[in-house]
């Protein structure tokens, strides 16, 4: 027993002796050990602890980039939930039934009438509460109506004028005015955190008279839904303020309705979106912002540097072992003799691919060169996929050109101006209150014929035919607003109405005549003429009118200046944008040798000459 451990014992010495002895065959000398250390290992060390640094710092400014895109996107969402808000409400303003509804007094109708009208409202009412953004629609009327005292939805006037909100509502005229996060109490619903829209409304038969103001809440929760899936780092607020600086929302509801510091304003002033660094409180803060649209506030994530770099720190840490596992396989382990063998190969070869391609340029392909295997052949795999791409990157280019161009004629062909609507309107409003109801139902047809070619059914090109069709009704319509102003002529040729052209060429220019040559020369009767006809492929149209002309020098900028660089008509009016959107589009239609050119002569008159290519209807379809 005793001798078996003895010998237990000898044979560990002997094997412990045997690996010592072969440990030392593999010993480093000093020298090389130092000059490993100073020349490998320590530029290597303060590389690594740079390269540490400049990570975070890299993972850092993405991590505040990430935030402000999510920020961004995050506004989008909102500014399109508050815009469509904003929809609902134009529509219920638009109503032309509310706006009789509330001139119906209590003295001038029977009790029968205002309940009929109480039943109306109830159902307009309803139909926008349907919505699943609008929480309550509230209606403040005189409280002279039957139904003032209904306090549901509908409410008295006097009730709403000692709310600081009444005379921001009566300053903006009809415009609509956002309230903040405040808190509401509700017969039907209790207390709740909303936010309003409200507008005035006025009396259409005594327009200086407010007859009401039409208010719609919404939920907090539904900006706060928004914001609180905002995933950002712990402690960073994210609220709403408004153009001047006051909180509108936060989720520490003792903040609303305060002032941000001005520091923070400050940054907030540099544009619609952006970010920036300020010291608070002796501490660095990050603040990240984008505007919304509809309202004009912004949306702010506001943090301490420490906060937003946290999330960059723990990025980095994560990866610090395998750092440092890598360096210890790098610099412990790497053959140099083997490196150097392998970058003398491979700088070989790099001159070989770069000499390939500067020989025949990007037509060129790596097959020729001799096979390899490994790495070298991933590269020269990923320059034939470069060289393609460049390739599909060229051709991506000119199809992005032409849709570019095709972009911009629809841009102008949407620049129509609205004013000759809101003037018909307008017309027909004081026909129904000076002359009774005789001459609506004539001017109505004609505006719904005027609409239904214009619009054309979203077509961007139409016929002859329909072009000189809604010119006709255009100056119909004027015809009505300005009697026994001026007279028009057509003539067309015969076979000239089944060629096609884009919409809305003509009626810009016969508008332009009427009102800034005809409407100008006062006292002598006025005549607009349109001829269209057929010359050598080319469709010509002109426009004439008998008004005051133009000198020669506006005459010369009309169609070469852009309307924000042109001179007006005198009068602010803007004469030249018509002519210039109408020949910017045909150019774009047809090309720089179709458009328009304009002869004219003070007090003699103007006439302006359409030149377009003559092709029959559905040639481009």
């Amino acid at each position: 027993m005793r001798s078996g451990a003895v010998a237990a014992v000898r044979r560990l010495v002997s094997g412990a002796g045997a690996g010592v002895r072969f440990l030392r065959r593999f010993t480093i000398p000093r020298q090389w050990l130092l000059a490993y250390l100073l020349l490998i290992v320590v530029p290597a060390g303060l590389f690594l602890y740079g390269y540490y640094e400049r990570s975070a710092k890299i993972l850092k400014d993405e991590v505040v980039r990430t935030m402000q895109q999510t920020l961004k996107q995050a506004g989008s969402n909102l500014s399109y939930r508050l815009e469509h808000l904003q929809d609902i409400s134009n529509a219920a303003f638009m109503n032309s039934n509310l706006h009789a509804y509330l001139s119906v007094g209590a003295d001038d109708q029977s009790i029968a009438i205002q309940l009929e009208v109480v039943k109306d409202l109830r159902y307009l009412v309803d139909t926008v509460q349907l919505n699943s953004d609008v929480f309550h629609v509230r209606l403040f009327v005189d409280k002279s109506k039957l139904y003032a005292a209904e306090r549901i939805n509908f409410f008295s006037l006097d009730s709403l004028k000692d709310d600081p909100l009444y005379a921001s509502v009566i300053a903006a005229n009809g415009g609509i005015v956002w309230t903040g996060d405040y808190n509401e109490t509700f017969l039907d619903a209790g207390d709740q955190r909303i936010f309003s829209l409200a507008r005035m409304l006025r009396d259409p038969n005594h327009y200086d008279k407010v007859s009401g103001v039409l208010m719609i809440d919404v939920k907090e929760s539904m900006v706060g839904d928004i914001l609180s899936a905002l995933q950002f780092s712990p402690g960073t607020q994210v609220y709403l303020v408004d153009p001047n600086g006051t909180i509108v929302y936060h989720p520490d509801r003792a903040r609303i309705g305060a002032g941000i510091d001005p520091a923070v304003q400050a940054v907030l002033n540099r544009g619609s979106e952006g970010a920036g660094s300020l010291k608070l409180n002796g501490e660095v803060n990050d603040v990240m912002f984008a505007t919304l649209d509809p309202t004009g506030w912004k949306l702010v994530a506001q943090g301490t540097e420490s906060q937003l770099s946290r999330r960059a720190v723990q990025l980095t840490q994560k990866s610090e072992w395998t750092s440092l596992l890598e360096y210890i396989a790098l610099f412990l382990l790497l053959p140099f003799v083997l490196l150097a063998i392998i970058v003398r190969g491979m700088n070989r070869r790099v001159k070989q691919v770069i000499t390939v391609i500067r020989k025949e340029g990007t037509e060129s392909s790596l097959s020729e060169l001799p096979p390899v295997n490994g790495d070298f052949h991933l590269l020269e795999r990923s320059v034939d996929h470069l060289i393609l791409r460049v390739r599909t990157l060229v051709e991506e280019k000119y199809k992005a050109q032409l849709h570019e161009r095709e972009a911009q004629l629809q841009a102008l062909q949407a620049q129509i101006n609205p004013h000759f609507l809101y003037n018909t309107l307008d017309t027909i409003n004081w026909i129904a209150i000076g002359k009774g109801a005789s001459d609506i139902s004539q001017m109505i047809d004609s505006l719904a014929k005027y609409f239904r070619l214009s619009l054309n059914k979203g077509k961007t090109i139409v016929s002859v035919e329909d072009e000189l069709r809604l010119a006709q009704v255009y100056l119909e319509i004027q015809q009505s607003r300005f009697p026994n102003t001026f007279a028009f002529e057509l003539d067309c040729e015969p076979g000239v109405e089944a060629y096609a052209m884009p919409k809305l060429i003509l009626q810009p220019i016969v508008e332009n005549a009427l009102l800034h040559g005809i409407r100008k020369a006062k006292g002598k009767p006025g005549v607009i003429r349109i001829s269209a006809r057929e010359e050598q492929g080319d469709l010509l149209f002109a426009v004439s009118d008998n008004g005051i002309g133009m000198d020669e020098g506006l005459v010369r900028q009309l169609l070469t200046e852009a309307p924000s660089e042109a001179r007006d008509d005198g009068a602010g009016n803007g004469s030249s944008y018509g002519l210039y959107n109408v020949n910017e589009r045909i150019k774009l239609y047809a090309g720089d040798h179709y458009g328009l050119s304009v002869v004219s002569e003070l007090g003699a008159g103007t006439t302006v000459l359409v030149r377009l290519k003559a092709e029959r209807a559905g040639a481009r379809e």
